[in-house]
């Protein structure tokens, strides 16, 4: 057996002493839906994630965000029990990945970066054997199967050869195909990569609809910013293997905060300067090109449109600097760039 890449241990046997870690920290497991605790994967001298923390609670979407070969599949196959890791401990659904990987397969979806099906069979066919793979009865797996294919807009395709279907509908077919157990996890990595527009923003709206109509959590693995900060509760930032910050987009951006807030306005109209300077906790007003740049020391976005109206003047660009999640991105890339130049 490769140390680096050892086989998961089966269920029920005891977990080798050199790669069993601590159970996480005393805590209320039932409202997590995956915890992490400083979770090592190491392969020879380099490692693919190092000490991560993560708690993604039940029914929210959660973000990994990060470059290709930053950590984000290692981490996913850590939790799916598919990888051992060299240190620390993690619960999904309350299970040890390391304890109860066939467990945990049974009650999380996962939608890989590239899915791959039967093209002769339908997609319902294809649905069908994946239900009974997981042992569901064929009265039961015909059931989800439509149940699936009906939440993912393919109920009339879904009868048609996976052999004519376009990219779009393969990867909401590879939803459905995740869904059909009924997981309390759902599990996406990449899962908008090589789509066109009009196929991601499917794709998204589909996710964004799942917590509420399917009650699961939802970990989804990009390195598309805009579309993370589209549909996620939360992100978690990965630079180089490491989480380097996690939260809400918005907490985020109040952590690099570090003089104030900055808001651009593009408003046309007398007296502008005059009516952002009047607004409390606002600092400092100038004009930027095209643009007023107001500093405050707290978020006046509101009662600064406010203000504008109150004068008749519609605002037509309003936008926080730095809040924006690739700002915020760029910012902790190079922070932390800069600390392994420093080492």
């Amino acid at each position: 057996m490769n140390p680096d890449h050892p086989t998961p241990t089966p269920p029920g046997e005891p977990v080798p002493a050199e790669t069993a870690g601590p159970a996480p920290a005393e805590v209320d497991l039932s409202r997590y839906a995956i915890l992490a605790q400083q979770l090592t994967k190491k392969y020879g001298t380099f490692t693919a994630v190092d000490r991560l923390d993560l708690e993604v609670d039940r029914g929210e979407i959660f973000g990994l965000l990060g470059p290709n070969g930053a950590g984000k599949t290692t981490t996913i196959l850590m939790l799916l029990g598919l990888t051992e890791p060299t240190r620390g401990a993690a619960r999904v659904v309350g299970l040890d990945p390391r304890r109860d990987p066939l467990e945990i397969k049974r009650r999380v979806g996962y939608l890989p970066d590239n899915v791959g099906f039967y093209a002769d069979m339908s997609g319902y066919d294809n649905l069908r054997y994946t239900a009974r793979l997981n042992g569901i009865r064929d009265d039961d797996a015909h059931r989800a199967a439509l149940q699936a294919l009906d939440q993912v807009g393919l109920s009339g395709p879904g009868h048609d050869k996976v052999s004519t279907y376009s990219r779009g509908m393969r990867q909401r077919l590879g939803i459905a195909d995740a869904l059909v157990k009924d997981p309390e996890i759902l599990i996406l990595d990449e899962p908008t990569i090589s789509l066109d527009p009009e196929a991601v923003e499917e794709t998204l709206e589909l996710v964004r609809r799942l917590p509420r109509e399917r009650g699961v959590a939802v970990l989804l693995s990009s390195h598309m910013l805009h579309q993370v900060q589209a549909i996620c509760d939360r992100v978690a930032i990965f630079v180089r293997g490491r989480v380097v910050a996690q939260g809400r987009v918005s907490e985020l951006a109040e952590k690099l905060t570090d003089i104030g807030v900055t808001i651009e306005v593009g408003a046309d109209g007398a007296e502008i300067g005059e009516a952002l300077r009047a607004v409390p906790d606002v600092v400092d007003v100038r004009r930027e090109g095209e643009l007023w740049v107001v500093r405050a020391t707290t978020d006046v976005r509101a009662p600064m449109i406010r203000a504008l109206m109150d004068r008749g003047v519609t605002p037509t660009h309003v936008r926080r600097r730095g809040a924006e999640l690739d700002d915020i991105y760029r910012r902790y890339f190079r922070t932390e760039e800069a600390r392994d130049e420093g080492s």
